[in-house]
């Protein structure tokens, strides 16, 4: 389970950034970045882990609860699909990685990314692996970010039914990839992306067995 332990020991205002979103097909990635002004309230570090590790349900009740704790700045970026097509994927996670942590309410001294890089934030940075199951700053920006794009996803479905991405969230799944086939790509879906760039260069596919993962 995460702790508060880095952000104690830097004992300054420290950032937690979590990025969400970068293996679907389609969609934008989105950032998060959560600041703890005094500390984390005993009852609200009961909900907060990795957002992989917590239900639908429990993600949402761990998101209402942030949004409404006093002393918790949040704030959410993202790096659209055109983006991701001009600047690739990892470079687009960055792009909204900063765009986050700029439109915090105050400015961190120190932020804690989840995983092995960083953008430049223009403040001291420290990278944890796996960091969502060990910092509460960054666990509570994965809850943010996984609530928030789950919900642009869900609102993107109803213009564009066919693919599920009020389930699949805009990743590879058979439903999505048999419709990619039979309907095409929308402007939402990410052209670098295996099964999309197929398409998209109009090569023969098979939604069973080709490629979608990011090339």
């Amino acid at each position: 389970m995460p702790d508060y332990t880095r952000e104690a020991q830097h004992g300054g205002r420290v950032a937690g950034v979590d990025e969400v979103g970068r293996g679907p097909l389609a969609g934008p990635v989105v950032a998060a970045a959560v600041i703890f002004d005094g500390g984390v309230p005993a009852q609200l570090a009961t909900l907060l882990d990795d957002s992989k590790k917590l239900s639908v349900v429990a993600r949402r009740r761990a998101y209402v609860a942030l949004r409404g704790a006093r002393g918790v700045h949040i704030a959410v970026a993202a790096a659209s699909v055109a983006e991701i097509a001009r600047l690739n994927i990892l470079q687009a996670a960055f792009l909204a990685m900063r765009r986050a942590v700029a439109r915090l309410s105050v400015r961190p001294e120190l932020v804690l990314v989840d995983g092995n890089a960083a953008p430049d934030f223009g403040c001291p940075t420290e990278c944890v692996v796996g960091g969502d199951g060990e910092s509460l700053s960054i666990a509570a920006a994965s809850i943010v970010a996984k609530v928030v794009r789950d919900r642009l996803m869900e609102r993107l479905a109803v213009r564009w039914p066919a693919y599920g991405w009020e389930r699949n969230a805009g990743y590879g799944t058979a439903q999505h990839r048999a419709a990619l086939c039979d309907v095409g790509t929308t402007p939402h879906h990410r052209e670098a992306f295996g099964l999309v760039r197929q398409l998209s260069l109009g090569l023969p596919v098979d939604s069973r067995s080709a490629a979608w993962g990011v090339s």
